[in-house]
């Protein structure tokens, strides 16, 4: 049944949580006892406190990324008539498509020997690799946007003299911008939490983000897997509050965001 489909789905998610607030837990079916000293581990160790930092610096920058080339993009296939607009489409959304360790395996190789090196310093790369796995989102939001923006707004203001460029900032803009919080907001929360770029191309402990963080902590004997799960379930409820959030801002129009 529907039931125990979804009962089996979230088991693990389950068993995440206990562990988080797990003190003790061998050999039972529930823990022995429960602590919330796990989540406030979570900021006082030097790893996962690092790592939130790090994943804050590369989520933040990939999120502009994705909204100045994202925004550019959609503008170019809606309010242009430029040539190979469904090419420009497909290849805005085959990140989508591409798994992630491809990407990131691409990257590595791709960009060996130079400035943006992942062996020497990989903060540059992860900003590229995160901006380019959330594109999709970007531009889906601002599609949609200019979409259900009338063209006309921006062809007043032009004939009463105002540039193209003022007509979209001052008109089209703040029309747009339920669209672009959300679509910002999206991005910058799966920036936190990926999981491709970030095991590969993160090989130096000073620059682990948070998964790449929770996986090293799973190998500590001690208080390692505890620790993981709380950052675990903290991921869970940043990616709930960012879909609620895109839902509110987005409304119907929220599947927009995942057509490919």
């Amino acid at each position: 049944s529907v039931l125990s489909v979804t009962g089996i789905a979230l088991l693990p998610h389950i068993s995440i949580v206990l562990t988080s607030f797990a003190d003790r837990w061998f050999m039972t079916v529930l823990p022995e006892s429960m602590t919330f000293a796990h989540y406030g581990m979570v900021f006082d160790h030097s790893l996962s406190s690092s790592s939130i930092r790090i994943s804050l610096i590369l989520s933040v920058f990939s999120t502009l990324l994705d909204i100045v080339v994202g925004v550019s993009i959609a503008y170019l296939l809606v309010r242009t008539n430029i040539p190979f607009k469904s090419v420009l489409d497909s290849l805005a959304m085959l990140p989508l498509a591409l798994p992630g360790l491809v990407l990131a395996f691409g990257y590595l190789a791709g960009y060996s020997g130079t400035f943006l090196d992942a062996r020497h310093y990989p903060m540059p790369l992860l900003v590229i690799a995160y901006g380019v796995r959330r594109l999709p989102y970007m531009v889906r939001a601002a599609y949609a946007g200019f979409q259900q923006t009338s063209v006309a707004l921006e062809e007043a203001a032009q004939n009463l003299g105002a540039s193209r460029f003022r007509s979209v900032w001052q008109i089209t803009f703040p029309l747009i911008l339920a669209n672009l919080v959300a679509g910002g907001v999206l991005c910058f929360s799966f920036a936190m939490l990926e999981v491709s770029d970030s095991l590969i191309l993160a090989m130096k402990a000073d620059y682990y983000p948070i998964t790449r963080a929770i996986y090293a902590l799973l190998g500590r004997i001690t208080d390692g897997a505890y620790i993981a799960s709380a950052m675990g379930v903290l991921g869970m409820l940043l990616l709930m509050a960012s879909l609620f959030l895109a839902g509110r801002f987005l409304g119907r129009r929220m599947g927009e965001l995942f057509r490919a």
